[in-house]
């Protein structure tokens, strides 16, 4: 089913009618909404009834009126968890007006329910979303602090509509309404971020922590306003402002834990300071800093299956590698963002904002690999019962250690000239990814043992190596190599963007027009390196396994794998090798230089819209434009004569994104919405860039780029309904669909290259595809009932998707195929009880199956990650106005992760990290 194009073409016929108007001969009218505590009240619906006006505070708790006529107007505002407050005030016609609301508990209502930091960040979060007129979801900063998650993809797997990809048991990647990783742009105060790792678009979201963010912002439908490059959705990081509580303010936490896995220590500590400045008040400065660190051991099984034939002549699936890893990793985040803003008056206000993450994951890697095919299989083998003769064993030790780095850095302003706003930005972000060290020191046993495995039990076979005990006679090893490789990949961006909105008359209703011109330009660079020495006493002489075995048991779940290496000596070895492993002698050339690439993209936008006030209604009716020019550098090698060649392509294309979006308040508590809007995926860059990556031996591997390979565009249709309950709750139901066109896959085709038998592996695009589904949500506080019961609440979502994409032909027997990153259901079960001092919440999340790597061959080979559960606890005790103390349980189910090819029999990976428990203080000031 596709999305009318009708519509979409009315929606941009509308946005080019809104040029013209009679602007208002009025007068302006701000002001500000606060708690009784000064604190800021952002989303608060600030009304003008009688004149059926309405507009909502800012982020500082803000808003303004462009044209209100001369004398009184009384002026309401309401926020959920509040009394509602009105005044009247005298619009004189020269000069500013301002107002200042303060809302504060009343004591002839029963009860207030923000008593708390839970319902504080609940209320603010809902206040907000209420009163945009796109779908959004917003996540406060205190919301985040009471949830045990660490970065950012964590903290967003509470968000309705969201799911995380992990690595070792941390979230990674979001995948927004069933959609890839790619098709979410993330930014950090409006300034959108470059991915880290060089083969995706998708940001690598456990580099940022949690603790550094003031809210976290998610616009699930968008406005022409904003980057079109956000199919399922827009995630924007929003930093703390020396405006959010004018004065001295400190705010620290930190703490430790425990793991049940290796019983190692976590260490986690932040703090953010800020000031106002002057007799007014006028300028403020913010520091914030956070870091972590975690030591954990990680036990792993992995499994490579494939299609094998049996001596009885007919075909089955079975197991032809194990790998049996044992880890043990390192993590340290740090981040720091910094704030400077001056605010003359209440019309102008200009901004310097920075912010720096870094993220390290050093891994030490004890491996047992047993290479089943090696050898030879036995007859009576079946698909999870086998026995093979002549098996190959390796031991090998790695440590790689990755560093991934986000810097952001943005200046601007914001002007109020009565009947016109504007607002400027320019920013400059960067986007790294560097391994300071990645070795591997490897032995091959010359035992080739007759092996039998078992996989009835799905998860942890029975395999005889560890009865016959073969991998422990270690003076059977002996040396095969040692391998330095590693990529550097850095993406710069330059952004700009000037917005200028201002009222007027259209179609006899007030109206705000809007119009802005935005840039992006990217330069981006991936280069890798390998070198792999099997010369041995080449420069350093390489020891003996036994002589590097430490004393430290290396067990892998119940698989006795002997002892681990000694990572020192490992170190003193690789130290010691690496100035003669890394000639030009062992280089790996064809690795080395055929994965290289150099991009430019540039973006130019610009666009129109227009907001339409009937009443209860919202109509918002624009479109935007964005022209696109990409270039890219790849490097072909001569694989006779080794000579390098540059070679370029280059291409440009404009993409139109009409927008219609409608906001209807049937009641003060009962809000529709309904937009109709398209967006952009552009390819990943090494699918698109003029590449041929050629494998070692026949049948060869071959990848290459698609300098054909169009961007995904998707149409959308999304629609809601939410309800407000009173005092702080909220029902909701979202329901959308995503129209594909071009969908980016990737394909496995036989073929001969240069004379030889050859797999080429390249990206192409399918003619369509959807994506559709449905959000509900439920929050509420239990304050009608009696008692203590009155302090329960609970937190509630369930998200159901479905996905599909038509490639147009038929291969392996399939013409449709799933879309990567999707799952049919996410869902979060919270429930909380909170007092003036105290608070604890018991939290589920729960998301379905996800396609991890499509095999269009062979949906056999379709790479699955099982659906994961996990419960978590956390508990405050504020002892006094200023100091707190709170402990968090993560990951209560011990729950592991798993990843199976096509079918849950087949295994590849079972991966498990432990419960943690983590307790702390607080202080504020």
């Amino acid at each position: 089913m596709k999305l009318s194009q009708a519509l979409l073409g009315a929606a941009s016929s509308l946005a080019l009618c809104v040029i013209s108007g009679t602007a208002y001969a009025q007068h302006a009218v701000s002001g500000i909404v606060t708690d009784a505590d000064g604190a800021p009240l952002p989303g608060a619906q600030v009304r003008v009834r009688e004149l059926g006006l309405s507009t909502s505070t800012n982020r500082q708790g803000q808003f303004t009126f462009l044209s209100l006529p001369a004398g009184e107007a009384r002026i309401e505002v309401s926020y959920l968890g509040l009394p509602t407050s009105e005044l009247a005030l005298d619009v004189a016609p020269e000069g500013r007006n301002f107002i200042t609301f303060t809302l504060t508990p009343d004591a002839a209502i029963d009860r207030i329910v923000i008593i708390g930091s839970i319902m504080d960040g609940q209320a603010r979060a809902l206040n907000q979303q209420r009163t945009n007129t796109a779908t959004t979801n917003i996540v406060s900063a205190d919301a985040i602090g009471r949830f045990p998650d660490e970065n950012i993809a964590e903290a967003l797997q509470r968000v309705p509509g969201f799911g995380i990809e992990r690595d070792q048991g941390e979230g990674r990647y979001v995948n927004l309404r069933g959609a890839p990783a790619e098709f979410t742009q993330i930014s950090v105060d409006g300034v959108a971020i470059s991915q880290m790792a060089p083969e995706t678009r998708a940001v690598d979201l456990d580099t940022i922590p949690s603790d550094v963010v003031n809210a976290i912002e998610v616009s699930k439908s968008l406005l022409p306003n904003q980057d079109a490059d956000s199919i399922a959705g827009a995630v924007n990081l929003v930093t703390r402002s020396p405006f959010d509580r004018r004065g001295l303010r400190l705010n620290a936490q930190g703490g430790m834990s425990y793991n049940e896995y290796g019983g190692a220590n976590d260490r986690r500590g932040s703090f953010v300071v800020s000031n106002t400045f002057g007799e007014n008040e006028t300028l403020g400065a913010l520091f914030s800093a956070s870091y972590s660190r975690t030591d954990r051991r990680v036990d792993n099984f992995e499994s490579i299956w494939d299609t094998v034939t049996r001596p009885e002549g007919d075909e089955i699936f079975a197991v032809v590698e194990t790998e049996i890893k044992d880890y043990d990793t390192r993590r340290e985040r740090m981040a720091f963002t910094g704030a400077l803003e001056y605010r003359p008056d209440d019309q102008t206000m200009f901004f310097l904002r920075g912010s720096a993450s870094r993220f390290e994951d050093d891994e030490l890697r004890n491996l047992l690999h047993i290479e089943y095919e090696a050898g030879s299989l036995q007859p009576g083998a079946t698909d999870l019962v086998a026995t093979w003769s002549n098996a190959r064993l390796e031991k090998e030790l790695r440590q790689r250690i990755v560093r991934n780095e986000v810097f952001t850095l943005s200046a601007g302003g914001e002007h109020d000239f009565g009947t016109v706003e504007l607002d400027y930005s320019l920013a400059f972000s960067r986007s790294e990814q560097t391994y300071p060290f990645r070795s591997q020191l490897n032995y091959r046993s010359t035992i080739r043992p007759t092996i039998s495995y078992d996989y009835t039990n799905r998860d942890l076979p029975l395999v005889s190596l560890f009865q016959t005990g073969e991998h422990l006679n270690l003076a059977a090893f002996n040396f095969r190599e040692n391998t330095f490789r590693g990529t550097d990949t850095v993406m710069d961006e330059w952004s700009g963007r000037v917005n200028l909105s201002g009222e007027a008359s259209l179609f006899g209703t007030r109206a705000r027009h809007q119009a802005g011109l935005s840039f992006r330009l990217r330069d981006g660079a991936s280069d890798e390196f390998r070198y792999r020495d099997r010369r041995g006493s080449t420069g350093a002489q390489t020891p003996a396994l036994a002589d590097i075995i430490s004393n430290r048991p290396s067990r892998n779940f119940d698989y006795d794998l002997g002892f681990k290496i000694d990572d020192a000596l490992a170190r003193a070895y690789w130290n010691a090798i690496q100035p003669v492993s890394t000639e030009d002698a062992v280089l790996r050339v064809p690795q080395s230089v055929e994965a290289d690439y150099i991009v430019e993209e540039n973006i130019y936008a610009a666009y129109g819209m227009t907001e339409l006030d009937y009443g209860a209604t919202t109509v918002i009716a624009g479109v935007r434009v964005e022209h696109t020019d990409f270039s890219s550098t790849a490097f072909r090698l001569n694989t006779s004569t080794e000579a390098v060649t540059p070679v370029s392509n280059s291409r440009d294309y404009t993409n139109w994104f009409p927008n219609l979006t409608v906001r209807h308040e049937f009641s003060d508590n009962l809000i529709g919405r309904l937009a109709l809007t398209r967006a952009i995926a552009r390819p990943n860059y090494p699918d698109v860039v003029a590449r041929i990556s050629v494998g070692d031996t026949p049948p060869l591997t071959v990848r290459r780029g698609n300098a054909d390979l169009r961007p995904t565009l998707s149409n959308n249709f999304d629609a809601g309904l939410e309800y407000y309950l009173q005092p702080l709750g909220l029902l909701a139901v979202n329901v959308f669909y995503k129209d594909l066109e071009n969908y980016e896959f990737t394909v496995r085709t036989a073929g001969e290259f240069e004379g030889l038998p050859a797999i080429f592996v390249q990206a192409e695009n399918a003619p369509d595809g959807f994506i559709r589904g449905l959000e509900a949500t439920w929050q509420q506080t239990f304050d009608f009932l009696p008692g203590m019961l009155g302090n329960f609440g609970v937190f509630a979502n369930y998200t159901w998707t479905d996905s599909e994409m038509n490639i147009g032909r038929t291969i392996g027997g399939r013409s449709a195929f799933p879309l990567p990153g999707h799952s049919s259901y996410a869902y979060n079960a919270a429930v909380f009880y909170e007092t003036e001092r105290f608070n604890a919440r018991l939290s589920y999340n729960n998301r379905g199956d996800y396609l991890d790597a499509l095999d269009a061959d062979d949906g056999r080979k379709d790479l699955y990650w099982e659906g994961r559960e996990q419960l978590d606890f956390t508990a405050s005790f504020d002892v006094t106005d200023r100091l707190g103390v709170f402990f968090e349980a993560k990951n209560l189910t011990d729950t592991p992760g798993i990843r199976y090819f096509g079918d849950r029999s087949r295994v590849y990976e079972y991966e498990k990290f432990g419960y943690t428990m983590f307790l702390g203080l607080r202080f504020s000031y």
